[in-house]
């Protein structure tokens, strides 16, 4: 009787699959033989600008805020300053280039989140970038801390080399000791060429091996027109050199991927402690950002000045959930580096308008043909966001979902599922993936029969 059983069973699932060709469908419950079309949903939604807002940087007490590096943005034979997950979504934006603007000849506004370029003026000309260059240096230094390599709380020796630096620096002694979060306090303050390369020499064993990954992080964000020498910026060799846009890709980067690093560039003056055989003392640190203190809602990121390179500066400012980036390169002075770049932000955030879809709408399980699952969830690839550059406020948005509610396996975890569309009166804003969450292999007829035994008993 259970042989026959098992005949009864087996036997013409066995036949049925051999009719119907290579492959079989094994069927859980309902067998869904009606499912409808790929969906073509309209999905009305009221417009909205993300409302998160990166806390507006209030300025110190100006009773303590004495320019300690005010000398050294005089002198221009150093490298001293006046002492972050999204992918770009389609835009129609055209970046303005009104060259009254500012007077620097090389500066790009940037928004972060999206990527968009809001203004551009001789974005691509490679300059010497001064210590900006050490936005890079920041980023590896972030990386090592993610990828777990390095701690805030490891302890940092300072070579004679490092020592030796020029330029702006904190004064560290050879053999002497900082952790991390301090060596980064030193290099995005105070601008420290010997911290830079104290660090550099920590996590590259070498400045040189340092800047080898300095370059190949560049080139793989699309840096195409950078090339780095050392880790900090002091060098004139015209062999070092990037552009307005890069220093945007870089800037973007760091504040998108690590933004903990404004919780750093936002500090206006702090003190640390130097320990050496001579004792311990206290020093200074000031930033080299004077927008932190005149310009609403700045919150870094970095200056830089030579004799080549004159004055840059990196500065990122905050307001109503917008966070803009505004580069300058080769301003004659520090104080046109300051008022070109608050122009531009001026000019941004006066144009910029941000939708974020919060709240996109729930997404159906897929059903999977011949597979060796009956269904697989779907996701969105990231959260969609659209910058709007006409001064004007986003209005009602439309989603057209593009999904197909049935698939033959096999499917790929990460492969492409369908696409959310956007739209305002018709007007195509961008559009997001739907990816497959995991990986269904086709059925084979081990597993449909596997499946009907253990289903059987």
């Amino acid at each position: 009787m259970f042989l026959k059983a098992i005949k009864k069973a087996v036997l013409p699932v066995l036949i049925g699959s051999l009719l119907t060709g290579s492959g079989c469908r094994i069927t859980y419950g309902y067998a869904g033989e009606n499912s409808w079309d790929a969906a073509v949903i309209f999905q009305e939604e009221s417009s909205g600008i993300n409302t998160s807002n990166t806390d507006t940087q209030q300025e110190a007490a100006s009773g303590s805020t004495a320019d300690t590096n005010s000398q050294e943005e005089k002198n221009t034979g150093d490298n001293t300053s006046d002492t972050d997950t999204q992918q770009e979504n389609v835009s129609p934006n055209t970046p303005a280039t009104d060259d009254t603007l500012i007077q620097a000849p090389s500066a790009l506004l940037m928004e972060a989140t999206t990527g968009t370029v809001i203004y551009e003026k001789d974005p691509d000309t490679r300059r010497s970038p001064a210590s900006i260059t050490k936005i890079m240096t920041l980023i590896l230094i972030f990386d090592a801390l993610e990828n777990g390599t390095l701690k805030m709380t490891d302890t940092v020796t300072t070579s004679a080399y490092a020592k030796s630096m020029g330029g702006s620096q904190v004064f560290l002694e050879e053999g002497e000791t900082q952790d991390v979060e301090t060596m980064i306090k030193c290099i995005v303050i105070a601008s420290g060429n010997d911290a830079s390369v104290a660090m550099a020499e920590h996590i590259g064993g070498s400045e040189q091996e340092f800047v080898r990954q300095m370059n190949e992080r560049a080139a793989g964000l699309g840096m195409e027109n950078t090339h780095f020498v050392d880790c900090c910026g002091l060098t004139d060799s015209t062999d070092h050199y990037t552009t307005a846009r890069d220093i945007a890709l870089m800037s973007r980067e760091l504040i998108t991927k690590y933004p903990k690093i404004l919780e750093y560039s936002s500090i206006w003056m702090e003190n640390i402690t130097h320990v050496t055989r001579q004792g311990s003392k206290e020093f200074g640190l000031t930033n080299t950002n004077k927008l932190l203190r005149s310009y609403e809602g700045c919150v870094g990121l970095k200056t830089g000045s030579t004799s080549l390179a004159k004055y840059c500066v990196s500065a990122v400012a905050a307001r109503n959930g917008i966070t803009l980036i505004s580069v300058v390169m080769a301003a004659p002075d520090y104080k046109v580096r300051f008022k070109d770049a608050a122009a531009m932000l001026n000019y941004g955030f006066s144009k910029s308008s941000l939708y974020t879809d919060e709240n996109p709408e729930k997404l159906p399980s897929i059903e999977v043909r011949k597979g060796t699952k009956p269904t697989t969830e779907v996701k969105y690839e990231k959260t969609f966001q659209y910058l709007s550059c006409d001064g004007k406020t986003i209005g009602d948005v439309q989603t057209k979902l593009n999904l197909n509610p049935q698939v033959q396996a096999p499917v790929k975890a990460g492969d492409t599922a369908g696409t959310l569309e956007y739209y305002e009166n018709g007007r195509k804003l961008g559009e997001i993936n739907i990816l497959f969450t995991e990986t269904i292999e086709k059925a084979t007829y081990k597993n449909c029969l596997e499946k009907i035994i253990a289903e059987a008993f």
